[in-house]
């Protein structure tokens, strides 16, 4: 196969995408080329309400997994591809449907609330009452019932903040994001000691002892409202690393910093950056790998996201 350039690679792809009446979504944690030729940027739950506004047959998610069934669930007579068949989450898989299910089962005369945070794969979807994201998940606890007790699942640092802002008991469960975890309160304050006067703008699936230490806690895309209207110049921001590509378009006239972990001097999620432009013409031109779910499960894993927006207007 003859190597493409860039700019060529570029212009097959989008060449492909008018072929295949296709729209292409990039998730804030992806690389910049993939982001900068995508139709739509954003989170995996607005990305799939974006697609379905659109007439495209076809979705080419570059994000993980469960984005591209996400994308699936809200937009069933759509052909979804996702670049790379091995891009997961790490989130995602400290919760597998059969241990969902196994674990209520046990307690089933608990007779649990179960609000799912959305990074999850649709068969917890399907075992959920609730769907929350990031930016709705205080309201989405706000609104849950009184009289049954609450499991939050799979991210326990989300679920503690929610408690936090909340009042609400909750048992969680015990997930979390790989990435978000790397961040430790000694790495932050390091980077603060070389940057004073900035401000931390911090993810919720990071960890308490880091979310101590932010001035705002936020989902990914409040993350640019923050940027845009705090008064510092310079601000440091602890999430995914992809997430500085967005902000340094959308923010240009402030100093944005990587927050470090103490592995790598920025927080690169191995699963995000295994999609990569020459793998997006790919799965647009052979139309594979091809995101497909039972019926069944795919309706079941709807009601809970048609909830969560009946609940959040």
């Amino acid at each position: 196969m003859v190597q493409l350039t860039s700019t060529d690679l570029r212009d097959e792809i989008l060449a492909l995408k008018k072929e295949r009446n296709a729209v292409i979504l990039a998730h804030n944690y992806q690389v910049g080329p993939l982001q900068d030729i995508a139709d739509y940027v954003g989170d995996s739950l607005g990305l799939s309400y974006r697609a379905r506004e659109t007439d495209a047959e076809v979705i080419a998610f570059c994000g993980v997994h469960f984005m591209a069934e996400t994308a699936k669930i809200i937009n069933p007579e759509k052909t979804v591809v996702l670049p790379d068949k091995d891009a997961g989450c790490s989130l995602e898989q400290s919760c597998p449907p059969e241990e969902l299910a196994a674990f209520l089962r046990e307690n089933e005369e608990k007779n649990y609330y179960v609000i799912a945070y959305i990074n999850c794969s649709a068969g917890v979807k399907a075992l959920s009452d609730v769907i929350c994201t990031s930016g709705n998940a205080v309201k989405i606890v706000e609104s849950a019932p009184t009289d049954r007790p609450i499991l939050f699942v799979p991210d326990q640092n989300l679920g503690e903040w929610v408690m936090s802002k909340t009042g609400r008991e909750m048992d969680l469960w015990q997930g979390a994001c790989y990435v978000h975890v790397e961040f430790t309160r000694e790495s932050i304050s390091r980077i603060r000691e070389a940057h004073p006067d900035a401000a931390v703008v911090a993810h919720p699936e990071c960890t308490t002892a880091v979310r101590m230490l932010a001035d705002e806690v936020c989902s990914t895309e409040k993350m640019i409202d923050f940027c845009r209207n705090s008064p510092a110049e310079n601000i440091i921001v602890v999430t995914e690393s992809g997430m500085l590509h967005r902000l340094r378009k959308e923010v240009p006239n402030k100093n944005l910093i990587a927050g470090p972990t103490d592995r790598c001097a920025c927080a690169d999620c191995r699963y995000m950056k295994l999609n990569t432009m020459e793998k997006l013409y790919q799965c647009l031109r052979d139309l594979q790998p091809e995101i497909t779910l039972p019926e069944d499960v795919r309706r079941r894993a709807e009601a809970p996201i048609l909830r969560m927006l009946e609940l959040s207007k």
